[in-house]
């Protein structure tokens, strides 16, 4: 059982150690196009935070997943029913309060798991992992995987890398393997494709989908989505996770010879 919520205070109690490592999906609500669920980032940012702490757990690691954060930056959506954002202040302090209230219980690592791509959401969660870059006495360590850095974002797909992926074929694909039921399949397979130049327009100023021409609040192709694709991604995101928390804290993983 990786998932901290379902446990009972008692079982709870032997997770806060200085060896295991939290893992915190972070997400938003907010408009994913007319075929996918507000909760849509949350179910990406579950999923992959669920088998990356399987995959931990078989590395024999003590690894679990914290309750997710289902709100985020999300000036981009304004203007669509069912945005919910936060100030980036607001969500610095309530990572940062998770944080406090896990270190005072002994633990030391805390990872982000994000499945909301708004560029001043991520710089929020980059900022905390400096603000936190090492394990002290008293304090915690943040680590965030981050799949829109240079060093990741080729391994999750060509439209992954172009930037017009909200609500695509990238996230449709996901939301089908983790959560199928919530597709609105006749809506999704009628979907044309919709090329935004997401990435260059933000860059250049632009501050909603609805002022770049993404008027049903989506770009991409979701209609190319598969469940079989979202079942690679989970699996390509989750070793995301795996490899920085490896990379950063090797002594948590032990080789065959010392089992």
């Amino acid at each position: 059982m990786t998932d901290f919520a379902k446990r009972t205070w008692e079982e709870a109690r032997e997770l806060f150690t200085p060896d295991a490592v939290a893992i915190l999906p972070v997400a938003s609500t907010e408009p994913h196009g007319p075929h996918l669920p507000l909760d849509t980032d949350v179910t990406i940012a579950v999923a992959q935070a669920r088998r990356a702490a399987e995959r931990l757990v078989e590395q024999g690691v003590k690894a679990f997943v914290l309750p997710p954060l289902a709100y985020g930056v999300t000036h981009f959506t304004q203007g669509f029913a069912g945005r919910v954002s936060l100030r980036p202040g607001t969500l610095w302090a309530f990572i940062e309060d998770i944080a406090i209230s896990l270190e005072e219980d002994g633990l030391r690592r805390l990872v982000i798991s994000n499945g909301h791509l708004e560029r001043e959401h991520v710089m929020v969660l980059r900022g905390l992992a400096k603000d936190r870059p090492e394990i002290t006495e008293t304090q915690a360590q943040i680590l965030f995987p981050d799949n829109t850095s240079r060093r990741w974002a080729g391994e999750f797909g060509e439209e992954f890398q172009s930037g017009d992926c909200h609500a695509g074929s990238y996230e449709t694909s996901i939301v089908l393997a983790a959560d199928p039921e919530s597709v609105r399949e006749e809506k999704r397979e009628a979907l044309p494709e919709h090329q935004v130049g997401l990435v260059e327009k933000m860059l250049g100023g632009a501050r909603s989908f609805q002022e770049i021409g993404a008027d049903e609040a989506y770009c991409g192709a979701p209609a190319e989505a598969s469940a079989e694709e979202g079942h690679e991604l989970i699996e390509r995101l989750s070793g995301m996770i795996t490899e920085s928390v490896r990379e950063t804290w090797p002594e948590l993983f032990k080789e065959p010879s010392d089992t």
